[in-house]
């Protein structure tokens, strides 16, 4: 129930932690923090989370030289509008994991002259900053990073990010990376390492107004999760997935559905054998007259469905087997084995 607090007496010069110092002080309208001396502090988790009626926030005079971990620092801070953090010495912080999750108000962030090259965690960095339009993180090293898991999820209004400069050589797991970046127009990762990266759920699920999406050269060898990974692309005409290796994946449920202006898919090369659930794949392609399939194997696969499929969709598939599945899914499509062609 705070609304204010004067801390103008303390002497924080010997304090190691200031984890949680704020976190849930929900009614408090400022806080001046001005005076600390944060120069021993090597923890700063939560130490602001909740603030959520704070308007501003100076921080401009903190030492961070020593901080390891800013985990959540600035989590549910949902009315600030901007913050200063160009004095901060991130040279020494592994995680940064949530550190400014749900920043709804959020327009403003400049990040550039954070050093990252010990960061290791960053999952849900930026998740629910839905009023942010930029983020330039070309500064940013991640050579470090295993887990870039929903670091953008729910930045609706972004529309320029420039990851260009991302090693995500050490990256397992892509989960619903951007997920819901409804805004982003082009996105280019041609530069992403992926072979270490096992989950690619949601990675870009309803990026509804993506048009250019470069993909091409993803190593998926060790992904076993691709469930919803394109779905609710409704925009993007064309997906070049031919550098996908899918002989360990399980799960690509919703896949590709509502990518409503694909006209062709080729997914020739895709190896289904380890492949259980199909489920919802392509609903909802309303524009797809040609798939390939030729190569699918759904001997292992429990849940398919093609029932939504276009009725003038011509799909390719590798035999009388695979053919059988499809119609007995109440498919309209023409479905065709190339070799009879």
């Amino acid at each position: 129930s705070l609304t204010e607090l004067d801390l103008s007496s303390f002497d924080t010069k010997n304090v190691i932690n200031m984890g949680e110092m704020f976190t849930n002080c929900s009614s408090l309208i400022s806080l001046n923090v001005t005076s600390f001396d944060t120069s021993s502090v090597t923890n700063m988790v939560s130490m602001f989370s909740g603030c959520s009626k704070l308007t501003e926030l100076d921080v401009s005079t903190f030492n961070t030289s020593k901080v390891t971990n800013m985990s959540s620092m600035f989590r549910n801070c949902s009315s600030l509008t901007s913050i200063d953090l160009s004095s901060f010495d991130t040279s020494q912080v592994i995680s940064m994991d949530r550190m400014f999750y749900a920043c709804r108000k959020l327009i403003d962030l400049d990040l550039s002259l954070f050093n990252t090259q010990t960061l290791t965690n960053m999952i849900y960095m930026f998740y629910g900053c839905s009023s942010l339009t930029n983020l330039d993180l070309s500064s940013f090293d991640t050579t470090n990073v295993t887990s870039i898991r929903a670091v953008f999820q729910n930045c609706s209004s972004l529309r320029n990010l420039n990851l260009s400069t991302f090693d995500t050589i050490n990256v397992t797991n892509m989960d619903s990376t951007f997920d819901n970046c409804s805004s982003l127009v082009e996105l280019n990762l041609s530069s992403f390492n992926t072979s270490k990266a096992t989950n690619m759920y949601g990675m870009f699920n309803n990026c509804s107004s993506l048009i250019e999406l470069n993909v091409s050269n993803f190593n998926t060898e060790k992904v076993t999760n691709m469930q919803s990974m394109f779905q609710g692309c409704s925009n993007i005409r064309n997906l070049n997935v031919s550098s996908f290796t899918t002989n360990n994946v399980t799960n690509m449920d919703h896949m590709f559905a509502r990518c409503s202006s694909l006209t062709e898919l080729n997914l020739s090369s895709f190896d289904t054998l380890n492949v259980k659930n199909m489920g919802g794949m392509f609903d909802d392609c309303n524009k797809l007259i040609l798939l390939d399939i030729r190569n699918f194997d759904f001997s292992n696969t429990t849940n398919i469905r093609f029932r939504q499929t276009p009725s003038n969709m011509t799909i390719y598939v590798k035999d009388e087997a695979a053919k059988k599945v499809i119609l007995n899914n109440k498919s309209d499509a023409n479905v065709i084995i190339p070799e009879s062609l």
